[in-house]
């Protein structure tokens, strides 16, 4: 991470976690600064190196070292959650559907023979991390820690933004996220074709299944810049690993955010949503139970998935016909 990155957090933490704040003892000694011990927090997530080896280059002990990292990933979780680990609002969701018509893709982590732990992701094409749940032992599949997962909570109780759009002359007002094979038929889910045949379709599958691997992409970058996530967990209590993943995801989204180009961003008409960029969204409950179960089975419901997957197969038909006759008049 870039040095006025890491003076953010070295700030924020501090001035949050008083464990932080360099001290002197009775005998007027000063104790380690909180450069040492954020140093040797980040070294433990990135490395995934063991206590003992810190002080060879942080000169902090094993024990410290230890608690160091305990108290600033919790430091880290309870400043930053709300900004770095929230659901997408009303200018994220324009930016999104507006960058090149790309949707926001979600996918789960594999399981291999190891006893592990689940990680839901939903990611989109910058490599942002917008939904992280994790937790569940690695024996439940991925349809099982779907049945689990929160992810779409705020959207059955009618506190999610609202999601318009139209393709190809039909109206749908739930964003879309895209999965393998395994996952059900669901309006917001759109799936692969396995085999597909004629142009349309392949065409189709090739688009979905490429764009798929954005997530896949973005954990392969979490687990390169922190080596604690993919190593062997090094702690017993289950919050403590939680406090960990939560906190490498939140650096992530917070180096992502610092290293984006200023001259690759995409100049949004955001008239459409609200004059003001400060949207405060409402986080109470509106809908009723009778609105809670239409909107639940309206997520389910299979003819919908089935119409916007055929949508979805005309509309980047129509646009690959467009690029082709746009290739032959710059010819």
């Amino acid at each position: 991470m870039s040095r006025s990155l890491f003076l953010r957090i070295q700030s924020k933490v501090e001035t949050y976690e008083p464990y932080f704040i360099q001290r002197r003892d009775n005998a007027q000694r000063l104790g380690l600064s909180s450069f040492q011990k954020i140093t040797a927090a980040l070294r433990m997530l990135a490395y995934g190196m063991a206590a003992d080896f810190i002080d060879e280059y942080v000169r902090i002990g094993e024990s410290i070292a230890i608690e160091s990292l305990k108290k600033f990933v919790k430091a880290m979780v309870d400043i930053f959650s709300k900004e770095y680990l929230r659901s997408p609002n009303n200018e994220d969701i324009a930016r999104l559907l507006a960058n090149g018509e790309r949707p926001w893709k979600g996918q789960y982590s594999g399981h291999i023979r190891e006893p592990t732990i689940v990680l839901e992701a939903v990611a989109s094409y910058d490599l942002w991390i917008w939904h992280a749940f994790f937790g569940l032992p690695g024996l439940n599949n991925d349809i099982n820690v779907l049945e689990r997962s929160p992810i779409f909570s705020e959207l059955e109780q009618g506190r999610a933004p609202a999601v318009n759009y139209s393709i190809n002359g039909h109206g749908y007002t739930m964003g879309y996220y895209l999965a393998d094979g395994i996952y059900p038929k669901w309006s917001t889910f759109v799936k692969t074709i396995p085999s597909p045949r004629g142009h349309k379709r392949k065409l189709f599958a090739k688009a979905q299944e490429a764009n798929r691997k954005d997530v896949e992409r973005a954990f392969g970058v979490l687990q390169a810049r922190f080596t604690i996530v993919r190593g062997p967990a090094r702690f017993f209590y289950s919050e403590t690993l939680q406090d960990i993943m939560k906190a490498c995801v939140i650096l992530h989204n917070m180096i992502v955010e610092d290293e984006r180009d200023a001259n690759e961003a995409v100049e949004l008409d955001y008239e459409q949503i609200d004059d003001n960029h400060t949207i405060q969204l409402s986080r109470e409950c509106t809908n009723e139970f009778t609105e809670f179960i239409e909107t639940h089975q309206c997520i389910r419901d299979h003819e919908i998935h089935s119409q916007l997957q055929l949508d979805l197969i005309a509309h980047l038909w129509q646009l690959q016909g467009e690029l082709c006759m746009w290739g032959f008049i710059i010819i």
